[in-house]
């Protein structure tokens, strides 16, 4: 694990892969954060959702331009593993029971009926709908013991961020086992009835977030506008940070 940007990040896949099996093995129960640049803006204006970011296992990197960043200052070559990604290569691995928490019963049934396609596993696992209310009023322990009830060893959440975040920190201390994993849109990407992922020469080429203002523009214009208001001080700042080291 390397930390740039104030943030733990794993970007060996192999690494990460690893790590997930070891958890689950060992019995104890953990998270993983998806940190794109909401997550990385957010948490370095707020201390304390820092400490829930990497108060898991590590954060993988969802941002494309973070290895960007980290190669222009360090001139070291890392790769972006973003939620989807990880979300698929679990689901085809078909080595784990898994449960599925969030969103709306209308993209859970599309999502169950596309990854049965790519798992037929998943037609035995558990899809549920979280409630909408504040990440505060979940009754934790209800969920835990739903989880544990399950025997599920993947809990995917999906309630965006910052509050898949903490809901996976409530979570975990009501778990005894198991590897919780945000994926934010994943569920919507793979549903077939809500959002879908940029097409792959947008997503090669850096240009996810204007694919994303264009569907969402209320919404990505304003999270777009704060990182970039972010973005300077934390570059100094990295900078800084590599000629002190």
């Amino acid at each position: 694990m390397q930390t740039y940007f104030n943030i733990r990040y794993e970007f060996d896949k192999e690494l990460v892969k690893n790590c997930i099996a070891q958890q689950i093995k060992e019995k104890g129960a953990d998270y993983i954060c998806v940190a794109d640049g909401v997550i990385l803006d957010v948490a370095n204006r707020n201390s304390e959702y820092l400490k829930v970011v990497n108060g898991g296992m590590f954060s993988i990197c969802d941002s494309s331009y973070v290895p960007l960043y980290i190669r222009w200052i360090y001139g070291k070559r890392y790769k972006q593993y973003c939620g989807s990604q990880i979300f698929m290569d679990v689901i085809r691995s078909r080595k784990y029971r898994m449960i599925f928490m969030g969103t709306s019963q209308v993209t859970l049934k599309g999502l169950k009926h596309n990854l049965i396609k790519e798992n037929p596993k998943v037609a035995d696992m558990t899809f549920v709908e979280l409630p909408y209310k504040s990440v505060e009023d979940f009754d934790y322990e209800n969920i835990a013991n739903e989880i544990e009830a399950d025997g599920a060893d993947i809990i995917w959440i999906a309630l965006g961020a910052p509050k898949q975040e903490i809901f996976m920190s409530y979570l975990k201390p009501h778990l005894k086992r198991g590897v919780m994993i945000a994926v934010g849109a994943a569920f919507k990407f793979y549903s077939g009835v809500e959002a879908k992922r940029a097409p792959e020469y947008m997503v090669k080429w850096h240009m996810e977030f204007i694919y994303r203002i264009f569907k969402e523009p209320k919404k990505q214009l304003k999270r777009c506008g704060m990182i970039l208001f972010t973005l300077p001080k934390l570059l100094i700042e990295e900078i800084m940070r590599k000629y002190r080291k």
